[in-house]
């Protein structure tokens, strides 16, 4: 048995799966709250499935692009798990997952996810003669570059807000098709795309593997702070009489 873990995003799911297909879920919406939400979700799921953890022969892990402190954390749990259990950890690509299940369709298939700062994370896959194909890396880009790029009759899926949707169909026409999955959970994909790398005995370094992140966490550089009981006196009195003290 399998156990999957994503929390690319504020949608985030745990599932267990036997040799690709998926057993029993559990998905959820968060609001930044992946670190106090993901265990014990994660033990409802076990409990209400009566799954043991000695049960679990590996663990296939979302690996971004998507949010920093989800892609962190799911990322530090399935690595944990992975080494007390010492079985395989598989990550995969979260945009990949979102775009597998529309292989069929044989179509290039342009996942996005809004990436801040105005830019989208995307990449570009597809089936053709029974292969999956990557054809462009992931990447971080803007709308109007996107468009500008894309020149043949293209499926766009994943999580795409609104404003970006009309964007695209504006700038594109009948060259941009609109995914209507009404399925937000990427885990069946991951499932499927985690035990192809387990069967070709791939399997990832729990050492090296990190969360794809495209551009760098933000993070702001700390004031310096003087130490709060570092003191001058100076010397001599002020007209008042006490002595004058600066931090």
């Amino acid at each position: 048995m399998e156990l999957v873990i994503d929390t690319s995003s504020s949608i985030v799911s745990v599932a267990l799966s036997h040799k690709g297909e998926i057993l029993a879920s559990l998905t959820w919406q968060t609001i930044r709250n992946h670190t106090i939400e993901l265990l014990p979700n994660l033990v409802c799921l076990l409990q209400q499935t009566k799954v043991e953890l000695s049960s679990i022969k590996a663990i296939i892990v979302a690996r971004g692009p998507g949010s920093f402190n989800g892609l962190r954390v799911g990322i530090s749990t399935a690595k944990g798990l992975a080494s007390a259990l010492n079985i395989p950890l598989l990550g995969v690509n979260t945009l990949e997952a979102e775009a597998y299940p529309f292989a069929f369709t044989e179509l290039p298939l342009c996942p996005i996810h809004k990436a801040g700062r105005e830019e989208i994370a995307t990449a570009l896959y597809r089936q053709k003669d029974n292969e999956w194909q990557c054809l462009e890396a992931e990447n971080l880009t803007t709308v109007k570059t996107l468009c500008r790029r894309i020149k043949q009759k293209t499926l766009f899926c994943g999580e795409i807000p609104a404003d970006i949707i009309r964007e695209i169909q504006q700038n594109l026409g009948r060259r941009a098709i609109m995914s209507q999955s009404n399925s937000p959970s990427r885990a069946s994909s991951l499932v499927i795309l985690g035990w192809r790398k387990l069967s070709r005995g791939e399997q990832d370094d729990m050492v090296t593997l990190q969360p794809l992140y495209l551009r760098p966490p933000h993070i702001t550089k700390p004031r310096d702070k003087t130490p709060l009981l570092s003191l001058r006196v100076e010397q001599g009195r002020p007209e008042n009489g006490n002595s004058q003290i600066r931090r």
